[in-house]
């Protein structure tokens, strides 16, 4: 028997409200799980072309701190 909107509406009605809660539970449920399974899938290969596109800058940001780096390495040693 093929499942139609009409007869779950017709079914909720004759439930009361303890039946009703579990029905609700179980939705929430079903919609969380189906949330579960549209996660983004992450393709390694545009992943590679972005941290290609962003290593230099990466390298040149890191180099900048090393700088200041040191110098609080040498003051803590000052210490």
């Amino acid at each position: 028997m093929p499942i139609t909107t009409e007869a779950l509406k017709q079914d909720l009605d004759q439930l009361n409200h303890e039946q009703l809660q579990k029905v609700s539970e179980y939705i929430d449920f079903l919609k969380f799980r189906d949330r579960q399974h549209r996660r983004v899938v992450l393709d390694p290969v545009q992943l590679a072309t972005m941290f290609a596109e962003f290593a230099e800058e990466d390298r040149a940001l890191a180099e900048v701190g090393m700088g200041d780096y040191a110098a609080m390495l040498t003051q803590e040693d000052q210490l």
